[in-house]
């Protein structure tokens, strides 16, 4: 069994896509970050750096003590390497998977992050933030529609590098994209779109959570205004 700590964010998601496309059995554990749950101290021992998800495994491989793991990219690799699955075995495909997981990881996320902070939440309109963020993001959307443009999925195969850059894109208006300008994305998103699995995943935080998680000014705080003096 797995212990899911999840929120309805695009990290969150990426998990979510994960486990209801192999059938592992897990249970959620909803960590609400806008009221500042993911500073819980038992939340910490499985998360140090605060932020979801996280998982525990209650049955790794080999058996023995549960496994604890954080870091979305981290938690998706663990959980290819655990089923065999969405994760090629020979190292070329191993290594064609992993470096557009990395890539998600720190480009594409981060990027259309602080898209999203400066677009939406920023109190202050900086009009070179928003349209720097924006432009990159734009430029990162090119590199994967190049990517696409030969192969249905990101690596090939359907695969975790496609679990972790899809959550990313769902917001693409909210990012100031069109996907229409993007022409294989377009289709790689209709295609994922289109599993039952990406759909279970989506219905399932739709019904957990419809409120932003910037909704007021004491959720602005808890999100946007950490520091050192927050690690305790």
């Amino acid at each position: 069994m797995i212990d899911l700590y999840y929120w309805t964010t695009p990290n969150g998601h990426k998990i979510t896509l994960f486990l209801e496309e192999t059938g592992l059995p897990y249970t959620l554990k909803l960590v609400n970050i806008g009221k500042g749950e993911q500073f819980d101290p038992d939340f910490l021992k499985i998360a140090p750096n605060n932020r979801i998800p996280a998982i525990v495994d209650h049955s790794p491989a080999g058996g023995g003590e549960p496994v604890s793991v954080f870091e979305s990219g981290a938690i998706l690799l663990y959980l290819a390497e655990k089923t065999g699955r969405f994760l090629p075995a020979d190292p070329r495909g191993r290594t064609d998977v992993l470096q557009w997981l990395f890539w998600q990881m720190g480009g594409l996320g981060p990027m259309a992050g602080q898209n999203h902070h400066f677009g939406t939440y920023a109190p202050e309109k900086i009009p070179y933030a928003i349209d720097r963020y924006v432009r990159e993001t734009g430029r990162l959307y090119g590199v994967l529609n190049k990517q696409l443009a030969d192969r249905p999925f990101i690596a090939g195969e359907y695969s975790i590098a496609d679990m972790a850059c899809y959550p990313w894109i769902v917001p693409y208006e909210r990012q100031g994209q069109n996907l229409h300008d993007f022409p294989h994305l377009e289709r790689w998103f209709n295609a994922i779109a289109s599993r039952p699995a990406t759909q279970r995943a989506y219905e399932l935080a739709h019904n957990l959570n419809t409120t932003p998680s910037v909704s007021d000014a004491q959720s602005r705080a808890i999100l946007f205004g950490q520091d050192a003096k927050t690690i305790k």
